[in-house]
């Protein structure tokens, strides 16, 4: 026998957490620093912004010019020109649009004032009269006079006062009306130009981007920079098809219902969806104002109302999610965040630029260590893994939650595998709390009802592989949680065709499943009798105190033809499990033995000194390796077919 040696385990102790570093302070001193420099610097960071993200949609046209052999030069030109021709083709078509309806103004004012005298009448009319009447009730019963009804003798009437501007020079007057034409022009000129400056040295400013962000590591700087510009790319062009796909709608239903120069609403409706939140509504108030005017009764108006209700509701809820999925790598909430943070900072421009400056930051916290809590916070991508979801579930006693996750999880993989990739891990990760003393008796027992509870709800479903059409359906509705988990590789899917059992595994329980020592190892025992019934094959769980000195001559062997012994953590203490393995030998001499060092891996799995030192006839870190070992046996009535780590 190997010579055993002892290990006394020292208290556990749990470090205090450490205080703030000087890198901490100096991230959020950046931060501050940032923040006001974009506030400060808007006027000239807004055209720049704006110039860099029409670059990426002229981008791609560039790219098809010049795979038809344009020069560089004329390629970038072209695509400003057809740009600038786009832009001037809506401008004059809103002009006209405009124009055309600027003639009928009168006639629509003479209608809304006759339906707002109508609504007046049949409500404040109403109310004025109730109003009067009481009040010359109370002057009646009071003895006083109406109010409002005589003046005071020899009171001075009012002296009205009229304020008169001086008259406007001829350059006051040029400027008054020039100003507002000549900055948006000049906003638009310096974007452009910036604009064609940037496609002219796209090759040459990515070049120096990566020197300057990460010469070191070529890679993750260059996938850094392709995921941006991939989703930023396929952010714009679903959202300009989705916009364009949502004028196009409203100006054909508008044309039906009668309203008024639907192109002209289509187009804005169009336009105007590009700020978040509030564009639809801005988009649906004009068209719905001039409805009212149009009809001399509210039946078009409804219409109106009803069609950019549907068209955004469709819109919103139905193909925006289909089309953009998690292309955008932002959560709802960050979102939503953004949009408020990019408003108060750059004003309406902000508002509408927040997905895609979001969507930048969320992308360089994904590839850059310092800034990784931007992607934590702002991106799709869980903050827990599955295994962290449900040990913290298991924490907060929130059985249900964990059950949800674990159904979820079930459309795409075995209940063999769930156990294995989930549940163990979850386990040793309070396994490892619980060795540190961070848990007390009292959590610990809370957190094994919490266990079992899920593991008696759970027993309702078969251990099968799901068939692929259902894998299919199930990744359609997955969430990104339930992605990140591996996927399973392939198990004891199906429960095997009832066969003739070995003569001495015809017991009621064949399997002895024994608890290893720690706290949690019963939990993991009883998972494993469930997957066994589950696969025709009977098992019994039994505490460790059945097994120790005092308990094994007591041990109820009958028909026991094989043990599992479950050990979620063996680390500095082998001595035990070993001498727990000798008194079932001793007591069963001709039963195999396996050790489940669940979520060990394949380092104390292939260890030949911890097998000497612990003896037992077999060893595994899965559940779906004993449940196999176990129904080969049972009907081959032969070695296991796979046994991973034979004791010599």
């Amino acid at each position: 026998m190997a010579d055993l040696k002892l290990v006394a385990r020292q208290p556990a102790k749990v470090a205090a957490p450490p205080l703030p570093g000087l890198g901490s302070l100096v991230t959020l001193v950046a931060m501050v620093v940032t923040v006001a420099g974009l506030y400060l610097a808007r006027e000239v960071l807004i055209p720049i912004t704006l110039a860099i993200l029409l670059s990426f949609v002229l981008a791609p046209l560039v790219t098809v010019l010049r795979r038809i052999h344009v020069p560089n030069v004329p390629s970038v030109l072209l695509a400003v020109v057809l740009g600038l021709g786009v832009l001037g083709v809506i401008g004059g078509l809103i002009g006209l649009q405009v124009a055309s309806l600027a003639t009928d103004i009168p006639r629509y004012a003479s209608t809304i004032e006759t339906k707002i005298g109508s609504l007046r009448g049949a409500t404040l009319g109403r109310l004025d009269s109730v109003t009067k009447t009481v009040t010359q009730q109370v002057a009646k019963t009071t003895g006083t006079a109406e109010p409002g009804s005589t003046a005071a003798p020899g009171e001075p009437k009012p002296m009205p006062v009229e304020v008169r501007q001086p008259a406007m020079g001829p350059l006051d007057l040029a400027k008054s009306v020039l100003e507002p034409i000549l900055k948006p022009f000049e906003s638009a000129l310096i974007i452009f130009i910036v604009a064609v400056f940037i496609l002219l040295q796209k090759e040459d400013l990515r070049d120096r981007l990566i020197r300057l962000f990460g010469s070191n590591d070529l890679h993750r700087t260059t996938t850094a920079m392709d995921d941006a510009a991939h989703r930023l790319s396929k952010y714009f062009l679903a959202q300009l098809g989705i916009n364009a796909a949502f004028g196009i709608v409203v100006g054909v239903g508008l044309y039906f219902i009668g309203v008024p120069s639907p192109v002209l609403w289509g187009v804005l409706g169009a336009l105007l969806r590009f700020v978040p939140y509030v564009g639809a509504v801005l988009a649906a108030a004009l068209p719905m104002a001039l409805a009212a005017a149009v009809s001399p009764d509210w039946t078009m108006l409804f219409w109106t109302a009803g069609l950019f209700v549907v068209s955004e509701l469709v819109t919103g809820q139905v193909i925006e999610p289909m089309v953009y999925g998690h292309s955008t790598g932002l959560s709802p909430v960050a979102v939503v965040i953004a949009a408020i943070f990019w408003s108060w900072i750059w004003g309406p421009i902000g508002l509408i630029l927040s997905t895609p400056l979001t969507l930048c930051l969320v992308v360089l916290g994904r590839y850059v260590e310092r800034l990784e809590f931007l992607e934590v916070l702002l991106g799709d991508r869980p903050a827990l893994t599955p295994v962290e979801n449900f040990y913290q579930r298991m924490l907060a006693e929130d059985p249900d939650e964990a059950l949800q996750q674990a159904e979820l999880l079930l459309k795409e993989r075995s209940l063999t595998t769930y156990y294995d990739e989930v549940v163990l891990k979850g386990l040793q990760l309070a396994a490892n709390d619980a060795q540190r003393g961070v848990i007390d008796g009292d959590r610990m027992d809370r957190i094994k009802e919490s266990v079992q509870s899920i593991v008696d709800d759970l027993a309702g479903h078969d251990d099968r592989d799901p068939a692929p059409e259902e894998k299919e359906a199930a990744q359609a509705v997955a969430s990104q949680a339930e992605k990140d988990v591996p996927k399973p590789a392939a198990s004891t899917a199906e429960a095997p065709v009832p066969e003739v059992l070995a003569p001495h595994w015809q017991s009621a329980s064949p399997v002895l499943c024994l608890a290893g020592k720690g706290p949690l190892d019963e939990a993991a025992s009883s998972i494993l009798v469930q997957l066994l019934g589950k696969h025709g094959l009977g098992g019994r769980m039994a505490e460790h105190e059945s097994a120790s000195r005092a308990g094994i001559a007591k041990l109820d062997i009958q028909g026991v033809a094989m043990v599992c012994i479950s050990y979620l953590d063996i680390s500095g203490n082998p001595a035990a499990l070993h001498y727990l393995v000798r008194r079932l030998k001793q007591r069963m001499p001709d039963v195999p033995i396996i050790v489940g060092l669940w979520p060990v891996g394949d380092a104390v799995l292939k260890d030949e000194r911890m097998h000497a030192v612990i003896g037992a006839d077999y060893y595994t870190t899965s559940l779906r390796e004993v449940v196999e070992m176990c129904v080969s046996v049972a009907h081959d009535h032969a070695e296991p077919t796979r046994p991973l780590a034979a004791a010599e």
